[in-house]
Order: C-alpha cells, then sequence, then structure tokens
C-alpha cells in the first residue's frame, strides 16, 4: 500500500509540471484512478501493471503538453524498483 501512496504522489507532482489550465482535470483524473485501483482484484490484474499502466500514462500527457520525459524519472524509480 505504501508504494501505491509513492505513485500516487510522483503521478500528482508531473501534474504540477502540466499548464495550470489543465491541473485540475488530470489531478482528479490521477485520483478517480487510483480509487478504482483500491478496487481491483490484485490476482487477476497484478500491481505491477497497475504501475507501468500509471507510467505510461504519465509519460503520454507529458508529451502531449511537450514536457521532457526525464521529469517522470523518480516516478519510473518508484514504479519499476
Amino acid at each position: 500500500m505504501k508504494k501505491v501512496v509513492r505513485v500516487y504522489g510522483g503521478v500528482l507532482r508531473l501534474v504540477r509540471l502540466l499548464p495550470a489550465d489543465t491541473r485540475p482535470y488530470y489531478a482528479k483524473y490521477a485520483r478517480e484512478n487510483f480509487v478504482n485501483y483500491r478496487e481491483v482484484d490484485v490476482s487477476e490484474t497484478p500491481l505491477d501493471e497497475l504501475y507501468q499502466r500509471a507510467y505510461n500514462h504519465s509519460l503520454w500527457v507529458l508529451k502531449k503538453y511537450s514536457i521532457d520525459e526525464s521529469a517522470a524519472k523518480m516516478l519510473k524509480e518508484i514504479c519499476f524498483e
């Protein structure tokens, strides 16, 4: 559970790098996804897969707003430790 909170925090740190008018949308989107992750059956979907998905989606959003992928280095370290 501690790792989930760290991943969520990492995603929120990346949201702060986005343009101001997009931050509320992506913060809400992240919160809803992580709330939904609590209801996931870990035997069907491993947590590692969910971490991979969170990281990949974060990279996609960063690219969309032309933010360097290196900003997600810390999130990558958390997700794949």
